[in-house]
């Protein structure tokens, strides 16, 4: 298969952006079978709240897919034609892959290398982070540039990319 994954796409945007509802409008337009694989985690009774109204806004129509970790198992698992599967978000992800101590770069690896196969859609969510200061610790500063690799090669695998500023859509891609 083509190494760019001609049917899927990228969608960055700061915070309340309007990233997220502009993926799930794409993935709904789409008329595929939806699926939604969320990588957040819910430390606290806030996240709690904000997972519960994700769900809400989305509303009928999705089958959830709650993966913190093994992002390529999950794909793997719901693919198939026809569908179309919601990654929200990859910021998240790292995060994730980041405070489990994991290997981020053998696991973006591992994302890019499956991806090709996939013969769902794709649509991933993730936060623009490089647009601000430089942050003033070594983690944040690490978390930065394992974000900014991993959209870089995503985008470059992706038929389409979409930067979300206000709610209002820029393609970049496409």
């Amino acid at each position: 298969m083509d190494p760019q994954h001609s049917h899927s796409t990228l969608v960055l945007g700061g915070a309340r952006s309007g990233k997220s509802r502009f993926a799930e409008q794409l993935a709904t337009d789409s008329g595929l079978e939806r699926h939604y694989v969320a990588t957040g985690r819910a430390f606290d009774d806030e996240m709690v709240a904000r997972i519960a109204q994700h769900k809400t806004d989305r509303g009928e129509g999705w089958t959830t897919h709650e993966e913190p970790l093994d992002l390529v198992g999950t794909l793997a698992r719901i693919d198939g034609a026809g569908r179309v599967a919601l990654v929200d978000c990859l910021t998240l992800w790292l995060t994730n892959l980041m405070m489990a101590e994991r290997d981020i770069a053998a696991e973006s690896v591992r994302l890019m290398a499956a991806l090709p196969g996939l013969t769902a859609r794709v649509i991933f969510v993730s936060n623009e982070v490089g647009l601000g200061i430089v942050p003033e610790n070594r983690m944040a500063r690490e978390f930065r540039d394992h974000a900014g690799r991993l959209h870089q090669n995503i985008a470059a695998s992706v038929a389409d990319v979409y930067f979300i500023a206000a709610g209002l859509p820029l393609k970049l891609k496409g």
